[in-house]
This record gives C-alpha cells, sequence and structure tokens, in this order.
C-alpha cells in the first residue's frame, strides 16, 4: 500500500462507499475552523497514547492534517507500531487535500455543512 493517497483518491473511495476511517489529527481548537463529522480526532501529541485504544490495526486508516506534516508524522509512526493500511492525505492535507470541498461550502457568517460521502464538513464562519 502506498504511504501516501491523494484527496482524489479518498473522493473516489467515499463515491464508492469503500470502508475506511478518517483520522484528523488536528488540534482541538482547529476543529473550531472545520471539521468532518464522521471524521475520528486523535491530536498528533496524544497518538501514541491512544491508538491502540481507538484504532483498528487491521482497517484502512486515511490520516490528514492542515499542512501534511503532521500527517506523514503520524503515519511513519503508526506504520512502525505494525498498523500497515494507514495513508498520509497527499499535498497540504485539510487545506489542500479538503480545499476544493471546503470552497463549496460558502455562506457569508454562522456554520455551513456540505454532504462529501459519509463524512460531512461542518465550517464555521465568522464575520470579519
Amino acid at each position: 500500500m502506498d504511504f501516501e493517497i491523494s484527496a482524489g483518491q479518498v473522493k473516489i473511495m467515499l463515491k464508492h462507499g469503500e470502508k475506511f476511517t478518517l483520522l484528523d489529527v488536528r488540534e482541538p481548537w482547529e476543529l473550531a475552523k472545520a471539521s468532518l463529522e464522521g471524521s475520528t480526532n486523535i491530536p498528533m501529541g496524544d497518538v501514541p497514547i491512544r491508538a491502540n485504544q481507538e484504532l483498528d490495526p487491521e482497517d484502512h486508516i486515511v490520516v490528514f492534517c492542515h499542512h501534511g506534516v503532521r500527517s506523514l508524522s503520524v503515519t511513519n509512526w503508526l506504520r512502525q507500531q505494525g498498523f500497515e493500511k494507514v495513508q498520509s492525505m497527499r499535498g497540504a492535507g485539510l487545506m489542500a487535500g479538503l480545499g476544493p470541498w471546503i470552497r463549496k461550502c460558502r455562506c457569508i457568517e454562522g456554520s455551513c455543512q456540505l454532504r462529501v460521502g459519509s463524512f460531512q464538513l461542518r465550517r464555521l464562519i465568522s464575520a470579519t
């Protein structure tokens, strides 16, 4: 299995109804800006403590973050721990990978939602 996966490949997997775990390794304060309902959030620093309790090493896991650096690190660590079917979302994670989906979720102020496969993108927008 490739170490990285593109957002386009993830979108196709969602479209075909493939089962996998979408792991968000961003911090809780980052989730307030945009999050995918249905994804699992384990901040990068908590992964060593929580991975074996909350993730199944037999599942296909796609890891993402804001820019892609943390997802690469977590993917590497999980593979070292025996999670063989884990991949990092290629590029700049949430911003590049999910950016096109986020841009479709437009509103002036408040909360916007967009369903992508079995996941629902939630974006909070405040007036500036």
